[in-house]
């Protein structure tokens, strides 16, 4: 699949591996799979798999497997978190080089978070202007807040 012309991967060479936190909360997880969706429509790469670095599954290395089983000869984790801490630097390429371990030949990397990416200024905006909206009764609770009822606008109490 790699193209002789720069002897580089071509997007079908490489795996993609979304990973978030994990949690005991079932719909927490469900987003992330719906996060994976919307990556997989808007990058080229064939294959996109979804990964929990713990509490829930699929963990990094069942991600990382189904990577390499369908053909994948480099595998990218991509954190799916904010800001770089603890688990960036060290947790998640912990896990990644053990699932790597199991598949000699293939390269893998751990990609930057999300962190101070132009685009995250208007995402913070967008939501904060939807927030806004659903109190103001102008649109329905976002998918974060969906039947939680904890998007109302508070006031403070004297003390």
């Amino acid at each position: 699949m790699s193209d002789p012309a720069d002897n580089g991967p071509s997007p079908g060479d490489i795996g993609l591996v979304v990973v978030d936190h994990g949690s005991r909360r079932e719909a927490s997880n469900e987003m992330l799979l719906e996060m994976v969706d919307m990556v997989r429509a808007a990058v080229p790469y064939r294959v996109v798999e979804p990964a929990h670095m713990e509490l829930a599954e699929p963990s990094i290395a069942t991600a990382f497997r189904r990577c390499v089983d369908a053909g994948c000869r480099q595998v990218v984790v991509t954190p799916y978190f904010l800001l770089p801490g603890r688990h960036w630097s060290q947790d998640i390429p912990e896990l990644s080089e053990k699932a790597a371990a199991e598949h000699p030949g293939v390269e893998f990397m751990v990609s930057a978070p999300l962190g101070l990416h132009p685009l995250m200024a208007q995402v913070v905006g967008a939501r904060v202007e939807h927030c806004l909206r659903h109190v103001a009764g102008d649109a329905p609770e976002c998918e974060a807040c969906a039947g939680t009822g904890v998007c109302v606008m508070r006031s403070g109490s004297a003390a």
